[in-house]
């Protein structure tokens, strides 16, 4: 997420260790370069990565479509700006999906994976099958599964303009085919065939051979570079080039790659900005036929956009928790009435039902009248012995919300599946989503005090006394997450459930997370910037003093007096400090004492936020910086990386350091910041990427504190509540597989042991049941050493395409805290996909336009069909001034088409529009620019038939476009132009696969003369 805000690479952040990668940097780059740390280890700044390709194309399309939608207001400034956290973290996983084709085992030396080695053709193929996977996980609203696909199919396609001589042939235009079988291809040189000459320099001019870069089509041929030793270069073929490719001496030497623009790892260098303005366009491409296919408001949230927080609930339905589930309905009723009246989507609903031994069934909606009415359906029924499935219907809500979720549970009792707890733990971190507990039972009563409460009202009955520690794994998840673990009693848990509302308001930031054990006072301080509104303070626990005291060192003490600084509500388990207005910017500090363990969480109102990842420096084949999966090492170097969200494209912001702050906020290590940026970029998003460098990762949990100056020159900080969990152990899954219905499936794994030889315990779960073995399994790992395994996953026959299986991993130690995990998304793909798209043909040639537009219009007649076995879903004029209809069959004369012409009455135009559901259709329809897509299921008597079509225009507007879709997603885009006697060339989207050549005009006219005298 490049920037040009923040300071340059300068003295304070170390430029020695640039050097000294530099120096130990073993292997060359393919493909475009993938993040911006490839530019400082390849010495070229003003080179564009995989990442910035990626991260524009997918910016420059939201405000495209942004700008499209009617009731869209605010400058384009704006717009940016609230773009929202969420965003920023989806276009994250898609750029980190992207950067991981180059740096993961599986993929990184595979040429099928880069469009090396001259496998096009299976490339190709690869690429159909990630466009596939990608709508299939739209569709289902799989968001995060088809963000992990497209970025994968980024990847390959923008490496086919670095690695192939499409550049080097004159080809100005992208290459279509690649995404659409229908359109011209160009073959491919066979093995046999030479392709390029010798070249004795770092700069290679002309050395490819004449028909490499031939601009007449009937005599082009492809090539692609060849990299390092396999497969094995033929003599007289191309190499990649570089100064580490060890093909590069073999005939012929040297190379074409147009990775970077240095010359020592890209012979071709010079051709880089023409490589890569083609893969922007390509990329472009896509993202605007995910757009069309699947409709901008789906194509939005698909990344997350201006993401309002999910509202999760996980609810005990036990026989006691009449009191609870009362308190969820009135906060779930009255966000959705407080969002009811703001602009935007109200967002998620999820909720998840549980007691022993049902969990669920999961209820997700984004409608809000339909999750209220869930909440109604909820009866406190049932229950017998105290522990319940909790954990369980927690890794249920985990999985289906999206990532930054806030998760709030209602129970009255200890979990009963503490096996689950790593696999909960992995999850959460995972996606960055918070848990809070709210939980109405003192963990200090036993049988004997419940006894008498039961008097008072229905509880669970006890047989033996209650372990008070029994709520532990609760308080553990909490904390790590950055949630909150609240005791509370069935008279407060209306009150105290007010948290919900205060943490799932949008644009809600943490400015302090910490925890307090301490007998004596304990202080704690938090700074409020002039970015920052509605500031308000969470004590958990029980307070016995509390005072607060504002930059200007006035003091209020909470407990006892009324004041002008803050106002303070009370609940049994929770204290709910407001700050009054005005609330002075500065640094606020906030003293306590207490008798047990306190929680002191505070957040504002603000856009500006951050997110963060730990990152090393991967010298294989591709150099740059590869994200950490799970928790990092301990006691090694690391880069953290952060991206500042919300900041306005004007607003003059610094951020000078990191503070990684101990479970009490004291301070572990503070971490320089430098920009990310080259000061020749020219990107202004409202995000700032910033890259600081740790000489050695703490051994203790820590958080994560942004440290900087708002543009009035106060004091800035923000905190990441989650606890990040140092370790001595890796995990690391080689591939994740697309599951098949029906057949068996294997991921790979890779288990780095950090520490001394020691036994490991490996557990392996997924939300579907799906797994052959669920473990755990124990292995030895030597010092230092690896261990590789696999778990096999058996898809049941039954199951649905589209559906993402979530597979968690955890590893852990026999004879220590040391533990890690990962979590792979797998997707569900039909066994035989009807990836042919619909076809559209001319039936008749496009009248020519006179000079005068105004006094005369253009019409062009169509047949448009199913080319696969799914059969026609819809049809939409995407663009242009005139007027589309629809007839079932051909008529016999041109003149039964009707003269309709554009401006025509609008009735008129709508009239013959299909009103019908069962009963006899009507003849034709219309359709203009801004009608929603017809449905032709309703329309026509049978999908599988073809569709004739004419399109009439004032000559004023010369160009058209028609979207067509088939029942299984594949999208065809029809390009209409007035006066063209050639062929029409209409552009087609496509799922994967291999597709068939367009019928020939002559077979569509047959077939429409045959179906016309059917009839």
């Amino acid at each position: 997420m490049s920037q040009d805000r923040g300071r340059s690479w300068d003295g304070s952040g170390k430029p020695v260790f640039i050097l000294a990668y530099l120096l130990v940097l073993a292997l060359p780059c393919m493909g475009f370069l993938p993040n911006f740390w490839s530019r400082v280890l390849t010495l070229s700044l003003n080179s564009h990565t995989h990442q910035h390709i990626t991260e524009q194309a997918i910016i420059n399309v939201t405000m495209e479509t942004l700008r499209g939608i009617k009731n869209h207001q605010g400058s384009h400034a704006e717009e940016e700006t609230r773009l929202g956290r969420g965003f920023w973290r989806a276009v994250g996983e898609v750029v980190k999906s992207n950067a991981a084709m180059d740096f993961l085992s599986s993929t990184r030396s595979d040429p099928v994976y880069h469009f090396d080695s001259e496998r096009v053709d299976s490339s190709m193929g690869m690429l159909r099958q990630f466009w596939a996977q990608t709508l299939l996980s739209v569709r289902a609203k799989e968001y995060q599964s088809a963000r992990h696909s497209l970025g994968q199919l980024f990847h390959s396609l923008q490496d086919f303009y670095s690695h192939s001589n499409w550049v080097e042939m004159g080809q100005r235009f992208i290459y279509l085919h690649l995404l659409q079988p229908e359109e011209s291809a160009i073959p491919v040189a066979a093995e046999d065939t030479p392709t390029c000459m010798e070249c004795f320099s770092a700069t290679c001019r002309d050395n490819l051979l004449a028909r490499m870069t031939n601009g007449q089509q009937e005599t082009q041929l492809l090539t692609t570079g060849y990299f390092s030793t396999f497969p094995p270069k033929p003599h007289g073929k191309c190499s990649h080039g570089g100064i580490l490719d060890h093909s590069r001496y073999l005939g012929a030497k040297g190379g074409i790659n147009k990775d970077s623009t240095s010359p020592l790892f890209s012979p071709h260098h010079y051709l880089h900005m023409e490589a890569a303005n083609l893969a922007m366009e390509a990329t472009l491409s896509v993202l605007r036929d995910i757009r069309d296919t699947v409709g901008q408001k789906t194509f939005l949230r698909l990344f997350s956009l201006k993401q309002v927080p999910a509202l999760v609930f996980v609810i005990d339905t036990t026989g006691s928790m009449f009191e609870e589930i009362t308190a969820a309905r009135y906060r779930a009723h009255s966000i959705i009435q407080s969002r009811a009246s703001s602009p935007g989507q109200p967002g998620t609903f999820l909720l998840v039902p549980f007691h022993d031994p049902a969990i669920g069934p999961v209820y997700e909606t984004d409608d809000p009248n339909q999750f209220m009415q869930h909440m109604e359906n909820l009866m406190a029924l049932g229950g017998g012995d105290e522990p319940e499935m909790c954990l369980s219907a927690i890794q249920l809500a985990l999985t289906h919300s999206p990532p930054l979720s806030e998760i709030f549970v209602f129970t009255d009792a200890s979990p009963k599946d503490a096996h689950l707890f790593d696999v909960v733990k992995a999850l959460a971190l995972e996606k960055q989503s918070k848990v809070t507990f709210l939980l109405t039972e003192d963990p200090k009563y036993t049988s004997e005090s419940r006894g008498r409460r039961k008097r008072r009202r229905r509880r669970r009955r006890r047989r033996e006394l209650l372990s008070p520690d029994r709520f532990s794994l609760y308080s553990s998840l909490s904390s790590l997450s950055g949630g909150l673990t609240i005791f509370t009693t069935n008279s407060d848990i209306r009150s105290v459930s007010a948290i919900v509302e205060d943490y799932t308001a949008i644009d809600k930031v943490t400015l302090l997370h910490v925890e307090s054990d301490e007998e004596l006072m304990s202080s704690h301080s938090f700074r409020v910037d002039s970015s920052l509104k509605n500031v308000t303070l969470h004590v958990t626990g029980i307070l016995t003093e509390c005072v607060l005291t504002s930059p200007s060192d006035q003091s209020q003490s909470l407990l006892s007096q009324q004041g002008p600084l803050a106002e303070l509500e009370r609940f049994v388990g929770l204290y709910r400090i407001s700050l009054l207005s005005p609330i002075q910017p500065g640094k606020w500090k906030l003293q306590a004492k207490s008798d047990g363990h306190l929680t002191f969480n505070v957040i504002g109102d603000s856009s500006v936020d951050f997110l963060y990842y730990f990152a090393t420096v991967t010298n294989e084949t591709h150099p740059g910086l590869a994200r950490v999966e799970g928790s990092p090492v301990a006691g090694v170097p690391a880069f953290l990386v952060l991206a500042v969200t919300g900041l306005a494209p004007d607003e003059e912001a610094s951020f000078s350091h990191v503070t990684l702050l101990g479970a009490d906020g004291e301070s572990i290590q503070q971490v320089k910041l430098n920009s990310s940026s080259s000061s020749s970029s020219s990107s202004s998003y409202s995000v700032e990427e910033l890259v600081g460098r740790l000489d050695s990762v703490p051994i203790v949990p820590f958080c994560v504190r942004l440290t900087g100056r708002d543009s009035r020159g106060n004091k800035l900080e923000r905190v990441s509540a989650e606890r990040v969990q140092p370790t001595h152990v890796q995990i690391q899954v080689l591939s994740v597989p697309r599951l098949v219905p029906g057949h068996s499936s294997m991921v790979a794994f890779d288990v780095l042991n950090h520490g001394p030889a020691r036994l490991f315990s490996l557990t392996a779960d997924d939300d579907c049941g799906y797994l052959h073995k669920r473990g755990p399994h124990r292995f030895h790992v030597a010092e230092q050493g690896s261990f590789r395994g696999q778990v096999d996953v058996l898809t049941p026959a039954t199951a649905q395409a589209g559906a993402t299986v979530t597979l968690t991993l955890t590893v852990r130690a026999l004879d220590s805290p040391d533990s890690n995990y990962a979590v792979a998304y797998m997707t569900v793909i039909p066994p035989d996909p009807d990836t042919s798209p619909p076809s559209c043909s001319a039936a008749r040639v496009p009248s020519t336009c006179p000079s005068t537009c105004n006094e005369s219009s253009w019409t062009v007649s169509l047949v448009v069909s199913d080319r696969g076995r799914s059969g026609l879903a819809a049809l939409q004029l995407q663009s242009g001034e005139g007027i589309l209809t629809l007839f079932h069959s051909p008529p016999p004369t041109e003149d039964s088409l009707g003269e309709d012409r554009p401006g025509q009455d609008q009735q008129q135009a709508h009239r013959d529009k299909t009103t019908s559901g069962g009963h006899r259709h009507h003849h034709k329809a219309r359709l203009e620019k801004g009608d929603p897509p017809l449905n032709v299921s309703e329309w026509s008597p049978g999908s599988s038939q073809p569709l004739w079509v004419k399109y009439t225009s004032s000559c004023c507007s010369a160009q058209a476009e028609l979207l067509v879709w088939d029942t299984a997603g594949n999208m065809k885009r029809c390009h209409l132009t007035s006066g063209q006697l050639r062929r029409l060339r209409d552009r087609s989207t496509e799922s994967s696969g291999a597709g068939q050549i367009t019928p020939t005009l002559v077979f569509f006219l047959l077939l429409g003369l045959l179906w016309s005298f059917l009839l």
